[in-house]
């Protein structure tokens, strides 16, 4: 284990958060020999202290601290005060992920440039490729063990997946699988092979699932290089009259404030919680935000066009058992605009916990169509409808100066209006979802509206302009040159696919150039 760092010390790396962004980045750095303090605003939980019960793993793992919404999203109805399910613990939402790794499509890269001008839309093509990010996709896959790349054997189906891909080839689609997860099928890097047994949201008992929880941050740890603090909750960075990062001040967990100095600043707190930060690090050099000259940081909130699709059966489905994400249908994922909307979307298996299912089948439903719908929960099947969904810059997250978190701090409030081609990719997501039950002999259908995303993009996008965005191709403030952005919120789209997998390549290719940056002296 490193031996702490010390408050004054000048020459660290600060890393906020570790999830896929900052769990791998600290390591990747550490391994490099750079000196990192990680800062969590969680405690630590490990596949010993996951639970299977939903609702108590949501108040163990969830992000619970107040938040506001606002806009015409059904989420700011059903869940006014929860935009979002993300995690508050060391591994961030690795631990409540479903594992789905799946790269972008080549056109996605450069959505401006394929899908031409979408009214109301604010698409930027990406200052990086598909070509480019090949070699660190391939880099993640490795370290991740995603099935079905790299020669490793897909997961078995299970029911629900069986139902799906029935229902699917009976349609005429092809491209229908077991998934890429980043779940062993095989016993792996030190890691078991998945047993099976369901709930993956609610963190993997077995360490089959990756999570930087206890792959990247304790390799890192053991490396001497890293030191994490956990229940550290930032309040804002520091910067010298130049206006470079220069500290970090967070509320350690007895709610005393602390100041770490640094070298180098990376945010990685999710695209709610990272823009939030910048925006409470206004100062007089800054004072619409750190980072927000361009008046973008905040801006172009995305969390994917979703939806879901239940069936009941004549007979038990048992969708529970096995992956929670067992399979997936990418035949939609394609631009095709004769659709009526442009971008795809993916459709996935889903199985939720009979509590989760009561809260989130149609909230407010209460009726027989509802409680006959629950009685059948044995002969239900289920997927997720994910696509990609349109930028648009009043989509966003801002101050709400009226509401302060447990510190005193302005909480994040979460705007966001759906845009006319994300109702319309749901609605044709919802047909043909309905479609694959219903040639699999399903009774009955049920679409169900989106629940609170655990897709959280955008918000610090990567520009090759400053005026267009916060970052450039390295995830590197536009305004403050050692100042970097290491999550989803540097998603300048989101694309069809689940945005995990990105987030590994883009922090490992962003530790490359962070090291190489500090030996040549320029950070």
């Amino acid at each position: 284990m490193a031996a702490p760092f010390d408050l004054t010390d000048n020459d660290v790396v600060v890393i906020i958060g570790t999830g896929a962004g900052g769990g791998v980045l600290a390591n990747e750095l550490a391994q490099k020999g750079v000196s990192v303090v990680a800062l969590e605003a969680g405690g630590r939980y490990l596949p010993q202290d996951y639970v299977n019960d939903e609702w108590e793993s949501f108040g163990q793992l969830a992000w619970t601290d107040p938040r506001t919404t606002s806009g015409d999203w059904r989420v700011a109805k059903d869940f006014s005060g929860l935009p979002a399910w993300i995690v508050k613990a060391i591994g961030g939402s690795t631990t409540h992920w479903a594992g789905a790794s799946l790269r972008f499509q080549e056109h996605e890269w450069k959505t401006a440039s394929v899908y031409g001008d979408v009214e109301g839309a604010s698409l930027l093509d990406w200052p990086i490729d598909a070509a480019e990010m090949a070699p660190w996709y391939d880099k993640a896959e490795e370290k991740l063990g995603v099935t079905n790349t790299g020669g490793r054997e897909p997961l078995p189906g299970n029911n629900n997946y069986l139902v799906f891909e029935k229902g699917a080839k009976a349609l005429g689609y092809t491209q229908v699988h077991t998934g890429n997860m980043a779940i062993n099928s095989a016993t792996n890097d030190e890691r078991a092979a998945c047993r099976q047994t369901g709930f993956c949201f609610q963190g993997c008992k077995w360490g089959a699932k990756w999570s930087s929880a206890y792959t990247d941050v304790p390799r890192g740890e053991a490396t001497g290089n890293l030191e994490v603090r956990e229940n550290a909750h930032v309040a804002r960075i520091l910067h010298d009259d130049q206006g470079k990062a220069n500290g970090v001040e967070y509320f350690d967990k007895d709610g005393n404030l602390q100041l770490q100095k640094a070298r180098v600043v990376c945010v990685a707190g999710n695209s709610i919680e990272s823009p939030r930060l910048l925006l409470n690090s206004a100062s007089t050099l800054f004072p619409d935000g750190l980072a927000n000259s361009s008046g973008q940081v905040g801006r172009n909130y995305m969390r994917h066009m979703t939806g879901s699709v239940y069936a009941l059966f004549d007979k038990p489905v048992k969708m529970w058992r096995g992956t929670t994400m067992a399979g997936i249908i990418q035949d939609e994922s394609i631009h095709d605009p004769s659709r009526g909307f442009v971008g795809g979307y993916e459709m996935e298996t889903l199985a939720l916990g009979i509590p989760f299912m009561a809260a989130f089948l149609n909230p407010g439903a209460w009726g027989r169509e509802f409680t006959t719908a629950l009685d059948g929960y044995e002969n239900m099947a289920g997927m997720w409808l994910v696509g990609e969904d349109m930028p648009q810059e009043s989509n966003g997250i801002t101050l709400n100066t009226d509401v302060t978190d447990q510190y005193g701090l302005p909480v994040a409030n979460v705007h966001f209006d759906d845009h006319p081609n994300d109702v319309a990719m749901r609605n044709h997501a919802y047909k043909q979802g309905m479609a694959v039950y219903e040639a699999a002999g399903a009774t009955r259908t049920m679409p169900t509206p989106p629940y609170p995303s655990t897709h959280n993009l955008g918000t610090n996008r990567m520009s090759d302009k400053p005026a267009d965005g916060v970052v450039n191709r390295w995830g590197q403030a536009h305004d403050v040159s050692n100042l970097f952005v290491s999550d989803g919120s540097q998603f300048t789209t989101g694309a069809a696919e689940n945005p995990t997998l990105t987030i590994v390549a883009l922090a490992m290719r962003q530790a490359e150039h962070i090291a190489s940056e500090m030996n040549q002296k320029n950070l």
